[in-house]
């Protein structure tokens, strides 16, 4: 029978075993992108900038412990708004769901009817009695398990709690259904007993566009995860600069995910806790000739001493580290200092191009060489903004990753990089 998914009609989809075979690719969609829901026409490309930069510091209130709470009945699954959207299809007839894809993070989830406190949003709500596939998880199952510091109703039913750090919220249950992928080949991909969270009480700052979470961190819950040996491991991205606002570029699973070919440098994933976040080891940055010893107190200069995340904007040091970081970029740039505006720290007056230093991050065994896209960002017409800025925990954020194929291998535990146009990828 034919199923519609995407308001396409599909007539066939790929299974898990054909997916394995050949791999598969879905579109990536940037959040101010035209084919987005969050797409303002009012906004200038400077306008997206700056939201970009203040969802970012609201996101990062998820990597500190602190803000997670302990109790027995919540899980330990932070989420907040990213910047990079997926189209998914979820249960049986497919429901369409447009959803934030964090590698941040784990569970993925939607709001669900019948909902008891949902924030407004503009599509309808997923309504699971009207899905053949759809289960609800029993708190004795495996699948409940793995979400986490998990609870039981008294019928046995598996619920989840996430908690934010700006106050909001979701709680509900822990249930099962088909998901399917969009794929670029045109035949959708179908992800049966997919594991996800049906939101049945949520609230805070969430956009009236979103509808839910593509986890895609390292915890058990997460979409890579549930995707397992079927796509061996393997999933990676390219993402557009943010000048490409109306264009889209593709997330790869499986053998489509492998990054190879000239100019791929590679550094080890490092297992820490919490299993969501992806780890790495920087170890110095050079800017110029001057090469910059990584010594971060607040976060250490060991192992895993930095997190990649597709969903921070700025790339976030801490501030011993930043302060020498920022004096050696300040002292090769011959333009005047501006103020800088809430959450940057390096500006400059600059009605046109201006040139920058080069900037290499040093991760172990990869060197990354930056482009000015990636290290410097127009925030109006006369000012230009560096992409770095010091906070307490340090983040490689998306502006670094722009026209980079990064690809995340979670079986032979490494992120590797290539440069890469995307808009062309």
């Amino acid at each position: 029978m034919a199923a519609v998914v995407f308001g396409i009609l599909a007539l066939s989809t790929l299974s898990l075993i054909d997916a394995h075979g050949g791999g598969f690719s879905v579109e990536l969609i940037h959040r101010d992108s035209v084919k987005s829901p969050f797409y303002s026409p009012f906004e200038t490309n400077s306008d997206r900038i700056t939201n970009a930069v203040r969802r970012s510091f609201d996101r990062v209130n998820r990597f500190k412990p602190s803000s997670v709470s302990t109790k027995a009945a919540e899980a330990e699954i932070i989420v907040d708004s990213g910047e990079y959207l997926l189209n998914i299809s979820l249960g049986t007839p497919g429901f369409d769901v447009v959803a934030i894809a964090d590698t941040g993070s784990d569970l993925i989830w939607t709001q669900c009817k019948p909902c008891s406190h949902c924030f407004k949003q503009d599509a309808p709500l997923f309504d699971p009695s009207k899905s053949s596939t759809y289960r609800t998880i029993s708190c004795p199952a495996r699948e409940c398990a793995r979400v986490g510091r998990s609870s039981c109703t008294s019928d046995g039913t598996c619920r989840y709690a996430t908690i934010y750090g700006d106050g909001s919220f979701s709680y509900g249950v822990i249930a099962s259904d088909t998901l399917t992928l969009g794929s670029t080949t045109g035949r959708p991909v179908a992800l049966p007993k997919t594991v996800f969270g049906c939101g049945l009480n949520n609230g805070g700052t969430f956009s009236e566009k979103n509808s839910g979470i593509i986890g895609l961190g390292g915890g058990e819950s997460s979409l890579i995860s549930q995707l397992g040996t079927s796509i061996a491991g393997k999933f990676s991205y390219c993402l557009l600069p943010t000048s490409e606002a109306g264009k889209s570029s593709k997330m790869n699973f499986g053998t489509n995910a492998v990054v190879s070919g000239r100019g791929v440098v590679s550094t080890p994933l490092i297992k820490k806790s919490p299993n969501t976040f992806y780890f790495l080891t920087l170890e110095a940055i050079t800017v110029g000739t001057k090469r910059i010893k990584y010594t971060g107190s607040s976060s250490g200069s060991g192992e895993g001493n930095i997190i990649i995340d597709s969903g921070t904007t700025l790339t976030l040091l801490p501030s011993d580290f930043y302060s020498q970081l920022e004096s050696a970029v300040d002292e090769l740039i011959n333009a005047k200092r501006v103020e800088a505006p809430q959450g940057l720290s390096l500006c400059y007056e600059a009605p046109d191009d201006i040139e920058v230093p080069d900037v290499t991050v040093h991760f172990t065994d990869a060197d990354v060489t930056l482009k000015p896209l990636n290290t410097f960002v127009r925030i109006s017409e006369t000012t230009i903004c560096f992409t770095f800025t010091s906070y307490d925990i340090a983040i490689y954020g998306n502006l670094s990753q722009m026209n980079f194929l990064v690809g995340y291998d979670t079986e032979k535990q490494t992120v590797s990089f290539k440069p890469t146009d995307c808009s062309k990828s």
